[in-house]
């Protein structure tokens, strides 16, 4: 199961680069940390977009939104370092990946050189 980040949910929402990629993972069943599902929700909201149309479209598939845990939090402190542009929604969702042992499928080339980390295309 992929972890996808918020980027790559707002590129299937958008119809961007990469969508048809992010929808087959959710076809075949993806996970998201609840903190990217917020910073999702967040950025549809802010651009005025239906965040019920959109809420409704993402669980139509097969998305499981994993609550944050203890050893989650604790593994997104571990993996921060100053400048590396990685926020904390990020190293959650690293860190989820961590946890399940899958791979983070992400739009955000700022940090898709991280292990375990596949840069969407």
């Amino acid at each position: 199961m992929t972890v996808l980040d918020a980027s790559a949910l707002l590129a299937l929402l958008r119809n961007e680069r990469g969508a048809e990629r992010v929808r087959q993972e959710l076809l075949r069943g993806a996970a998201c940390s609840a903190a990217n599902w917020s910073e999702v929700a967040q950025k549809v909201r802010f651009a005025n977009e239906d965040w019920n149309a959109a809420s409704a479209l993402l669980l139509s598939f097969d998305l499981t939104v994993e609550p944050v845990t203890i050893a989650d939090a604790e593994r997104a402190a571990e993996i921060y370092s100053k400048g590396s542009g990685l926020s904390l929604a990020d190293r959650i969702c690293i860190a989820l990946g961590m946890r399940l042992g899958d791979t983070v499928l992400t739009s955000d080339k700022a940090w898709a050189e991280h292990p375990g980390v596949e840069l969407l295309r």
